[in-house]
Order: C-alpha cells, then structure tokens, then sequence
C-alpha cells in the first residue's frame, strides 16, 4: 500500500525522501512533547502559576503565526531542501541556547530559546507538510500524510518520556537538567541537518493540470482568478486548525495537572510516564490506524465521526468521574490524533500553484497553541478540570468543519 501511494505519474519511487521528511515529523514531536514537561517543571521550579506556565507553550506557538508567512516565502524563494535545511539550523540553535538559558534564574531566557526552536520548526513544518501530501498520487495525499504524521506520534511519545526522566528524575539542583534533553535532541537535529545537505531531495512541483485549476487562459494572458481566501474550505479550515492545534496544546500541557488532581498520590514522573506511554501511546495508535480506516471511509467523514468523540470525551473529563475521566482523556488523544494532518490534506486539496503559500497559512493556525495553555490555567487554576472548556469549545468548531466538508463534498 505505501508504495503505491509513493509513485509518481512516470512511475518513480518518492520512498526514500518520504522516510528522510517523516523523520522531520519524529523530531518535531518530540520537542513538542517535551513541552508538557517544562510546563509542570516551571511550576514548581519558577514558582509559576498554571496560567504563568502556559507561557511555556506560548512562546514556542505564537512563533509558528509570526513565523507562518516569512516560512512560505522563503520556502517559495530557495525551495524545499534549502528552507527545510534553514529550518533544522534553528532548530538547532534554539536547542542548543538551553545550555547557557540553565544558568540563569530565571524562566525568561529559556522561553527566548524556545522561541527560536519554533521558527526553526514553523520552517520545517510549513515545508514537509504539503511535500508529503505531492510526494505521489493526489487521490492519496491525505493517507500519506496521516503515515508521516505516524512518525509524529513517536516523537511525542518519546518526548515527555526523554523529558520526564532528564528533568523530574536528576537530582536537586542540578541546573543542566532543564537543558540536557534538549542538547540530545539538538545533536539528533544537526545529524539530520548534515545528511540532508548531502542527500539529494527531489524538488516536486505540481502537474500542470494542477497548477491550471488556479489559473484562467484568456485572450491576452493567463491570470490567476481565484484567491485561496474566497475558497471556503481553505479559510475554514485555517480557523480548524486554529483550534485543533488549541485543544491538542492545551490537553497536553495539563495533562499532569489534572491526572495529579485526580490522583494526588502520583508524584510528578510517574505522571510524566502516563502522558508518553498513555495518552501519546494512544495519539501515535491513533496516528497509525486512520489511514487505514480512510481506505474504507472517506477524510472528512472520519474527521467529522473523531470530532464528535473528542467532544464526548472532554465532557466526561470536565465532570471529574475518576477512572471514566482519565480513560476519556487518554481516549480524547486517540481521536484527535488524525485532526492535524487530515486538515491541512483538505484545505490545501485542489491550490495547486497557491499550495505552499497556502501552506504557510494554515500553519500559522499553530498559533491556537500560544492562546490555549493561558486560558486553560486561568479557569483552572484551582479546578483543573473547569480548564477543559476550552478544548471541548474547539473540538466543536472541528465538528462544524467536518460537517462542512461531507456537505461541500457531497455536492460535488
């Protein structure tokens, strides 16, 4: 199945560039799994409340919006390789700025460091997104890049796992331990950096069909007629992604606060442990299992069906119902695992040329990220669950866009 869905229409293997970008995906999640780690650490660490700690996830998410439309230029600019190389260079930067942010006391030079990370990867992401879903047949792009999506799920398994360990199990103190799981993934990035610069990385552009769908031939010239913001599934699905990306965050941020208020014999790494091997086990399942499911059910269907659980799930978790609630958190990471890339497969389905500049919109939606962990831990602050609110609210507004697409497309 994967092979077929990596062949191009002259019948080359897209494989080996496909596996090099879904590493990207591995790295990634990682760093950002790491994130729900420093979120309880500065808690305790900076004496921070909840609502201060999602300071955390802001300053690596409002990154990716500053960083959403400079990333699409530049990747249109140097392309692909080049702009995925720039990417993985401050990606590495900003890993390796937690070597001297540890000496300091104080939390603001690590959000400076994290910042940087960001726009290294708002980078990466706005380019290895719409490459994966070009990297073969166009009929198979939102299966392909749920797969690469997979190797997302590692990351944010392995991440609080690497974070958890390196960070909750050093001794007290010890003021590297906040920046050593970020040095080792900072040396994983430079590897990947290295070899992509010495491997050659096809530079796909769209088929010429493709490319016509945005644009009109007339008497004197050809001039594009339809702009990607008067096509309704495009603008709806950079709200969508808006706030999957807000739900995603903010679940995983107080994902240790409300396990620990629900069992408050837990302590800090043991809780850490249920987040990479619970709920991020279940989101890299989740991951997995959709693109064999879009064989028998069509994208958008599937996204609208997993919204609706997600919401049922975040109502169980707000009511406080012990074992049912910690079941329905893990579960809620299941169904929301499809959300991201099945989005951005439909709303940059059919651009053509308008493609990565549309790409570079719907990544700014990351910006939902920097929003969520603040509002979260202000209504949570002393009930962790009232904080929950805020992803059933955006899992809602998923809802209404899968809904949106089943009709839209129905009527086609």
């Amino acid at each position: 199945m994967l092979k077929s869905m990596l062949r191009s229409p002259a019948g080359k293997s897209y494989l080996f560039p496909f596996l090099l970008i879904s590493s990207l995906y591995l790295l990634w999640g990682c760093a950002h799994g790491m994130l729900d780690v420093l979120n309880k650490h500065f808690q305790g660490c900076f004496d921070m409340t909840k609502a201060e700690s999602g300071f955390v996830q802001f300053s690596t998410y409002i990154a990716y919006f500053l960083m959403g439309i400079p990333a699409g230029l530049l990747l249109n600019k140097v392309g692909y390789k080049r702009g995925i190389f720039t990417g993985l260079m401050l990606f590495a930067l900003g890993a390796f700025a937690f070597v001297p942010a540890a000496y300091a006391n104080s939390p603001v030079p690590f959000l400076i460091a994290l910042f940087v990370l960001a726009c290294g990867l708002c980078i990466i992401e706005t380019g290895a997104h719409p490459y994966a879903t070009i990297l073969g047949p166009p009929e198979a792009a939102a299966q392909r890049i749920n797969v690469a999506a997979a190797f997302n799920g590692v990351g944010w398994i392995v991440g609080p796992l690497i974070g958890g360990t390196l960070i909750f199990g050093a001794e007290a103190g010890d003021a590297m331990a906040t920046a050593r799981p970020y040095i080792l993934v900072g040396s994983i990035v430079l590897l990947v950096a290295v070899t992509l610069f010495f491997v050659r990385l096809p530079e796909i552009v769209p088929p010429a069909d493709e490319v016509a769908t945005t644009r009109k031939r007339t008497d004197a010239d050809t001039i594009p007629i339809i702009s990607i913001w008067k096509r309704r599934s495009f603008v709806i699905a950079v709200v969508a992604q808006f706030c999957y990306v807000a739900a995603q965050t903010g679940i995983f941020s107080f994902f240790i606060n409300y396990v620990m208020e629900l069992y408050p014999s837990l302590t800090s790494l043991q809780a850490s442990r249920m987040l990479g091997l619970g709920g991020m086990g279940l989101f890299f399942i989740g991951r997995l299992t959709s693109s064999l499911f879009m064989k028998w059910m069509k994208a958008e269907k599937l996204l609208l069906l997993f919204a609706l659980l997600a919401s049922i799930c975040m109502v169980l978790v707000i009511m406080s119902m012990g074992m049912l609630s910690l079941i329905a958190l893990c579960a809620s990471m299941y169904f929301m695992s499809m959300m991201f890339p099945t989005i951005f497969a439909l709303g940059v389905h059919g651009l053509g040329a308008q493609t990565k500049r549309a790409s570079s919109y719907i990544v700014m939606g990351v910006g939902g990220g920097a929003v969520s962990p603040i509002l979260m831990g202000l209504l949570g602050e002393s009930n962790m669950a009232l904080g929950f609110f805020v992803p059933l609210m955006c899992f809602l507004v998923i809802l209404f866009y899968g809904w949106q697409e089943v009709k839209t497309r129905r009527l086609r």
